[in-house]
């Protein structure tokens, strides 16, 4: 009944910000008091695609420091890491999730970010993302390369999927503007296009299960495969070092059998000049009530406190560093 009642309430929040979205005033009295404990205010949480996991986990957040500190929080439906970022940046937002290779672009001043370096800083690393590439059986598809002249939807435009669907096409030697036809959009009209026949594969980089690719599965069963992407590794990792192999295990998807992909971490970022009191507060509370997040997502059971200070090329928040005793 609990665990009913978190998510349920976890959605809500998300839903309600989703319809508000936007920048959120802080009340009088807010701001760093030098200790681990939240001011009061307003505060708003940008996650991603309706379906994906940072959708319900972000909601669930939201929920977690309204229930636990004076702060107010909401959670926002958005195109995910890229625009995050942007938007964050700009004051829209107070936390963001992110890919970490799209963190360590902003950082850096490169892919999406070039020239313009962003000021940004880690509460945590948090999950992994699996990249799955998903295509219709009869697509003819058994490779990145064989995407050529095929319409696949590469994600939401400036989201996190994005960055990677281009960079695997690219890697396979396709241009993504020029040789395929790619359909930007969001994880639930992909889906729906893709059980209507409309497209014939798609990028999703998402937790374990995404709830979306799970409908998807469940509908069309074998008439949908998952590529093993994982000879194309190494080219990404010269791009950026954090990308790694993973297992989609087949109880995931009820699939055949288990599917190599790359894996990438995800972080939730803060303006670095986001109150160290705020952020020192929020990360106690992500891993004290680890077993509230799990309720609502199974991906939060990758939750660890000793990795969360991995967050390197980004800088993890002052505050941050506090809660998580690394010094």
């Amino acid at each position: 009944m609990r665990s009913t009642r978190i998510v349920a309430g976890a959605l809500a929040v998300a839903l309600v910000a989703a319809g508000c979205g936007g920048k959120q005033e802080r009340e009088a009295g807010g701001g760093d008091t030098g200790a681990c404990e939240a001011s009061s205010g307003r505060i708003t949480i940008a996650t991603g695609n309706t379906g994906g996991v940072y959708y319900t986990l972000g909601g669930g957040l939201a929920q977690l420091i309204s229930d636990n500190t004076e702060l107010n929080a909401g959670a926002a439906e958005t195109g995910a890491s890229v625009q995050n970022i942007q938007q964050l940046v700009s004051g829209d937002y107070d936390i963001a999730f992110s890919l970490a290779d799209t963190a360590a672009d902003a950082v850096n001043g490169t892919g999406s970010f070039e020239g313009q370096k962003q000021d940004i800083a880690a509460l945590a690393r948090i999950y992994s993302n699996y990249t799955q590439v998903v295509v219709r059986a009869d697509a003819g598809i058994t490779s990145i390369a064989d995407m050529r002249g095929k319409k696949i939807s590469t994600g939401s435009p400036k989201s996190g999927t994005e960055v990677i669907a281009h960079r695997l096409l690219e890697a396979a030697g396709l241009d993504p503007a020029a040789d395929v036809s790619a359909q930007r959009l969001a994880l639930r009209p992909t889906v729906d296009q893709m059980k209507a026949g409309q497209i014939d594969g798609l990028f999703w980089s998402g937790g374990l299960p995404t709830p979306e690719i799970t409908d998807l599965t469940t509908s069309l069963g074998e008439d949908v495969t998952f590529l093993d992407i994982t000879d194309l590794l190494p080219e990404l990792k010269r791009i950026n070092p954090v990308y790694d192999e993973g297992t989609l295990t087949a109880d995931t998807y009820k699939l055949p059998a288990d599917v190599s992909t790359v894996v990438v971490p995800n972080m939730l970022l803060v303006r670095s000049d986001f109150a160290d009191n705020d952020a020192c507060a929020i990360t106690s509370l992500i891993f004290d009530k680890k077993d509230e997040l799990v309720k609502v997502h199974k991906a939060a059971a990758e939750l660890d406190a000793a990795k969360a200070v991995e967050t390197d090329p980004v800088p993890l928040h002052p505050g941050a560093e506090q809660a998580l005793n690394t010094d």
